[in-house]
Order: C-alpha cells, then structure tokens, then sequence
C-alpha cells in the first residue's frame, strides 16, 4: 500500500488581498474553458462506454491534458489516467487530488437531447461525463495558473474507470499507486435533487456501503400435485426472498439501516411444475461499517436455514461492493471555504447520508478527503429526475459551478 504524506499545515502568510486575487484568477480562466468544457462532456455523452471498456474516453482526456502541455499516464490496460499538475518549487509537497469517475451504465437514454447517447443501451445515467469535464476543468485552469505562478502545490487528477462495477476501479487505481503522495482528495457527484448552482456538503458518512448477493436454488423438481415427493424450490426461494430481508432488522442492530432488496427472480416455466433451479439477485446497504462487516455470515447464516428446511441446495455469492464514503472533517471544510471563495456562501447546503454506494470510499480508506453533491437541477424545473434512469438529464451550467469549486480549493490554504 502507497503511503500517503501528512498533510501541510495552514500557512497564514497569505493576505485576504492575495485570497481574493486567488480567486479571481480561478473566476477568469475558468471563464472561457466553459465553453469548450459543455462541448467536451456533450461528446463524451453521446460516446458513452461501459465500466473497463472506457478506451475511447481515457483517449479523449489524454489528448486534452497532452494539448495543455501536461504529461497524462494511462494505465496499461488503457482504460483510466493520473496526470500531476507540479509548479516549480512544490515538487516535495503533497498533492491534492481530485477524482473523477468516467464509466457509463447500461441504461438506455429516453431523452431526446441533440448529444444523446448514440451507443444503443448505454448511456451516462449517473453524470460521470459531467464528472470528467468538472476534474478536467479544474486541471486545464490549474495548468494555466501554474505557468502563471499563480499556484503554488501540486495537483493530482485521477480519471478512475469501473465506478459501477463492484468493488470499483478505485481499488486499481489505489494498487496503482495514484494516491502516492496524496495527502487530500476531493470529489463530486451530480445531485438531481439540488438545484445547478448548489453544492450540497456533509461532514462524516455521506453514502452507505453496498454489497451484491448472488442466489441460486437446485432441487429434483417435480409436479405441483405432489410436492410432497420433492423439494418445493418455488416455496423455498419466495421464503428466502421475504424473510431474509425481515431477519436481518433482528439480527443487526437497525440503527445501522441495513436493507436487502431483491432486484432479480426467476424459477420455473410451467405453471405445473416445480422446477429443477431458481435464482436471486440484489444488493445490501447499509449507512453502518460495523453492520457492513457483519453482514456476509448473518446473510450465509439465515439462507442455510432455510435452504435447509426446505431441502434445497444452494449457493451464494456474497460480493462485498465498498464500504461508505465517510467524508473528513477538514476536507469538508476546504470544500465549503472553496465553495464559498468561488460561488458565494449561499451556494453550500447541507445534504443528507444516501443508501447509494460509490467506490470513493476506497481512496477515503487511505488519505483523508471528502465528496461533495453537486447540483444538477435546472432551477424551476419540477420533472422528477433521477440517476441511473434514461430521463436523467445534468444542467450544463454545473460544470462551471465545479470546476470553480474544485480549481479554488486547490488555492486556498490548506486547513490543517
């Protein structure tokens, strides 16, 4: 595991005047890469490529870090990135980092916007392209202030693949060695529910942890006349499916908010017969590390009872995904001092802990950081929008309200 270095403590030579110069700076070359930036991340949403096959949009990226004159290392297997952002004179300091995932879903796009997705299924459901252009953003303007001297510690900006996939390409990216000498990383991830213009900010655990489980049922099969002769596979999956997800509320202390919720079934094809095999699929949050450590044996325990009772055979894979993205105090507040240098204070809300998973919480298992919602809501639009559906639409003017956030902490003393 790549060690990180402590965290350099807050200088107070900076003066209010140079503070506000700082951001003004941000505000000025942030300014005209937006334009580019909307065109960028419409590209990447019409060319949208599923977790580990991202060949087209590692591409994509590179060749615009390469055109700002920064040195881009993709990974062997061409799929994600790290690029450093070093002026001269802070090559012994720490880096911040900002990550950005850069997969889409297998969703198919209902919206019917210019820049849809052309990719039949797949489309970027959960924002990851706007993302890539806030991270990209933030490292173009951050590139142009450190040929200006304007920037005085070095960037890191990681372009991590496989978000959706469980237990995520950050723990690649981690083995890699993209956190070594990291002391801080920042992150953000669309919000549907907050208006574009808003960053929504919590300090402590902000997603849950989620795994995936894998159910299969075998038994002889037989006819519904006599299911006294055979094991009734049927009976016992719809046992396994209801109570399940019941016991675990008597198992696990429910203040941890575990849930199971079943997403896939299947068994049989006849109305007469009771088949051979079955199946089950769904995943399990909880906003609890504790609970999500205990969660695989009390899962195994429960099935085997009863699988047992109805003699069936089965087998379960039980995938731990990531555990919760637990958001660090001090990063928290860089955030919210960059939010509100760049935005204006009334731009930071507080937002609540969500039972989604993301696999930030791999790289936050490491080095302190903290993600922040990012709003994407066009302001009075009362559509009901939400990630992972083909009706998820981003406003565009986020990515501007990003990158400003992103390009600023960077700037801002560091809290120590």
């Amino acid at each position: 595991m790549d060690q990180a270095h402590q965290a350099p403590v807050a200088s107070d030579s900076a003066s209010a005047s140079d503070q506000h110069a700082h951001v003004s700076d941000v505000l000025d070359v942030v300014g005209h890469l937006v334009p580019e930036l909307v065109l960028f991340r419409r590209d990447l949403h019409a060319n949208p490529e599923l977790s580990r096959a991202e060949f087209r949009t590692t591409a994509a990226i590179a060749a615009r870090l390469e055109r700002a004159g920064l040195a881009p290392r993709v990974r062997g297997v061409g799929t994600g990135l790290v690029c450093d952002i070093v002026p001269a004179g802070s090559e012994k300091l720490p880096f911040l980092a900002f990550r950005a995932d850069i997969d889409a879903l297998p969703v198919e796009e209902a919206n019917e916007l210019d820049f849809r997705s052309r990719v039949p299924g797949v489309m970027h459901a959960c924002g990851h392209d706007v993302h890539t252009a806030v991270v990209l953003g933030a490292g173009l303007a951050l590139a142009e202030l450190a040929r200006a001297g304007r920037l005085t510690r070095p960037v890191r900006l990681v372009f991590q693949p496989a978000e959706e996939v469980m237990p995520g390409g950050a723990l690649d990216m981690v083995a890699e060695g993209a956190l070594y000498g990291v002391s801080k990383i920042l992150s953000i991830h669309c919000d549907p529910k907050l208006d574009a213009g808003q960053v929504g900010l919590r300090t402590g655990p902000l997603t849950a942890a989620c795994d995936m489980v894998s159910l299969t049922l075998d038994g002889p099969g037989g006819h519904t006349s006599r299911p006294h002769l055979t094991a009734d596979l049927v009976y016992a999956l719809a046992s396994i499916v209801a109570e399940v997800p019941a016991a675990l509320s008597r198992r696990i202390d429910p203040r941890a908010g575990l849930s199971l919720v079943w997403g896939q079934i299947a068994a049989g094809s006849a109305p007469n017969a009771i088949p051979g095999h079955g199946s089950a699929k769904g995943t399990i949050r909880t906003l609890d590390q504790d609970a999500w450590n205990q969660a695989p044996d009390v899962v195994h325990e429960l099935i085997d009872a009863i699988a047992a009772k109805f003699g069936v055979k089965h087998t379960l894979d039980y995938v731990q995904g990531v555990p919760p993205v637990v958001n660090e105090a001090e990063s928290v507040a860089l955030l919210r001092t960059a939010a509100s240098r760049a935005l204006g204070g009334e731009a930071v809300v507080s937002t609540p802990q969500s039972l989604g998973g993301e696999d930030f919480a791999w790289y936050l298992q490491r080095v302190p950081g903290a993600m922040a919602r990012l709003g994407v809501r066009t302001p009075g639009d009362k559509a009901v929008r939400d990630l992972h559906q083909g009706t998820f639409v981003a406003d565009e003017g986020a990515i501007a309200v990003g990158v400003r956030m992103l390009a600023t902490a960077a700037l801002c003393d560091w809290i120590s």
